[in-house]
């Protein structure tokens, strides 16, 4: 059962489009939204697998609220084609265009299936280090700093306490190599691994994982991004 949300300014749209969806097997819409902004307060709490986004609406359209989902597939919705190229650039899993044919949407209810039904890869970092290029499991790494000997490198801590030095290596860039759901930069030099955050307070984090004394790791928290972090761990 693939269950999804309906994101649409029109009232008429949307039951328009939960009655296609009731004659669709293997289909449920679990909740509707006629606003924007009531839609991206409400998500993160909804159990679904696919948001079904109309562009064009009032106040914000739907290729903004897609930046703002995370986790979820979506189908962009819309009348006007001119929006095709930008929907795609935010890697969705289809575009429909209005009026929507039940075979239409078939189609790429058929697309969502596929790509809840991929068996996720191994995940691992690939970059240049003290080692030559390796392969790093995403899921070993502990937290990120900069080194002390040279800013531009990036020092690496594993689950088993070795280390390893990215070469050359921006936070920025980190942070579009590593999945966003799971690192959060903490301060300007550090950058932590959600699962291994043991106790968040305001002013830092401690982590599961032990210094060489025996003693927690501890790690300073700035206050930029503290409400980073801390969206980071209600979700």
């Amino acid at each position: 059962m693939i269950k999804c949300v309906i994101l649409d300014d029109e009232l008429l749209a949307i039951s328009y489009l939960k009655l296609l969806c009731d004659q669709i097997e293997g289909i449920e819409v679990v909740k509707a939204f006629n606003n924007p902004k009531i839609f991206i307060q409400e998500i993160d709490n909804i159990d679904c697998d696919v948001c079904i986004l109309d562009i064009e609406m009032p106040g914000m359209n739907g290729l903004q609220v897609a930046e703002i989902i995370k986790d979820k597939k979506i189908i962009f919705t819309t009348a006007y084609k001119e929006y095709a190229a930008e929907a795609f650039d935010l890697d969705v899993a289809d575009y429909v265009r209005k009026p929507i044919q039940k075979e239409r949407l078939v189609q790429a209810f058929e697309k969502v299936a596929k790509l809840l039904n991929e068996k996720p890869k191994n995940q691992f970092l690939e970059w240049n280090t003290n080692l030559g290029k390796s392969n790093i499991s995403i899921d070993d790494i502990v937290f990120i700093k900069t080194s002390e000997i040279d800013s531009r490198d990036k020092e690496l801590i594993l689950k088993n306490k070795s280390e390893l030095i990215l070469k050359n290596l921006s936070f920025k860039h980190l942070s579009e190599l590593l999945p966003q759901k799971n690192f959060v930069q903490i301060n300007k030099k550090e950058m932590v691994n959600i699962d291994f955050i043991k106790v968040f307070s305001t002013s830092e984090l401690i982590l599961n994982l032990n210094s060489p004394d025996g003693n927690s790791i501890k790690l300073s928290v700035s206050e930029i991004f503290r409400n980073q972090i801390s969206e980071k761990l209600s979700k």
